[in-house]
């Protein structure tokens, strides 16, 4: 089985962890505790998995919105030149 090249033996099938592993042990580098988090970091960042989950839902939010306004001016357009064509 391979290991991390850090000191501790962690499966790369938990790649997630891998990387935490690695910043502490070769940066010294921690992740916030929840409690630290203020404002809209508090709601949407990658340390939680309720932030996680509110970045792919404003994710998906806003491809859908973006993709509801185009369909919708797509049709009003389409109208305004049938009724164009049609007043000649």
């Amino acid at each position: 089985m391979p290991t991390s090249p850090v000191k501790t033996r962690i499966p790369l099938t938990s790649f997630g962890h891998l990387i935490t592993e690695v910043k502490k042990q070769l940066f010294g580098m921690e992740s916030p505790s929840p409690v630290q988090l203020t404002g809209w970091r508090k709601h949407f960042n990658s340390y939680t998995l309720q932030g996680r989950r509110n970045c792919v839902l404003a994710t998906y939010g806003i491809l859908g919105s973006l993709a509801a306004a185009y369909l919708m001016n797509k049709k009003h357009q389409d109208g305004k030149q049938t009724h164009s064509a049609s007043m000649h």
